[in-house]
Formats: structure tokens, sequence, C-alpha cells
């Protein structure tokens, strides 16, 4: 089960949305979805333009593909909270939700 799947509760306690965005096609990123068993929070595509999103918020390489990034976002649309993984690697949930506990 992916990390942040486990701990939807506890957003959802904290009034938060958890998504996911992919610079992959909706086809693309529904087989991702189905291989991993499915998700518990909408998985969205930045897929055309592509990257825009990503490219918005600075974390779209020149590749061609994003940096795994986890970013918060406040009700009134600013940008609190950003933390950048390696592509290969999963981030772990725990200190978004400490951040998010601490707003």
């Amino acid at each position: 089960m992916p990390a942040y799947n486990r701990e939807l509760p506890e957003f959802d306690r904290l009034d938060t949305q958890v998504l996911g965005i992919s610079v992959d096609s909706v086809p693309c990123n529904t087989a991702w979805e189905k291989s991993l068993g499915g998700l518990d929070y909408p998985l969205l595509s930045d897929f055309w333009p592509h990257g825009k999103v990503a490219q918005d918020y600075g974390v779209l390489r020149e590749q061609g593909f994003a940096e795994r990034t986890v970013i918060v976002i406040d009700k009134q649309g600013t940008i609190r909270y950003i933390d950048v993984h390696d592509i290969g690697q999963v981030p772990e949930p725990g200190p978004v939700l400490e951040f998010i506990r601490s707003m």
C-alpha cells in the first residue's frame, strides 16, 4: 500500500486533501495506479501542456519528468511547504504531517 494511503485518515482529520500529480497521460496513470492495487486519493495528469504544473512549481526536469515533490498549499493558495525527493525515493508522510500539525 502506498505510504500516503496509510495516512489518509490523519490527513482528513487535519482538514487536508492529498492529491497526486503526474506528467504522464491519464491511461498511463490509470495503469500505474492499477499496478499499485489502487490509490485512495485522486491522481491528476499534468500531460498537456506537458508538465506545465510541474514547470510552474519548478520541479520539471529537462528530460521531461518531474521530481517527486510534496507541496503543501494553504486555503489561501500560498505555498507553505516544499520537499523534493529523488525520482526513485518515495517520500514518507511523517514530515509533512508534522508540518501540517504545526500550522
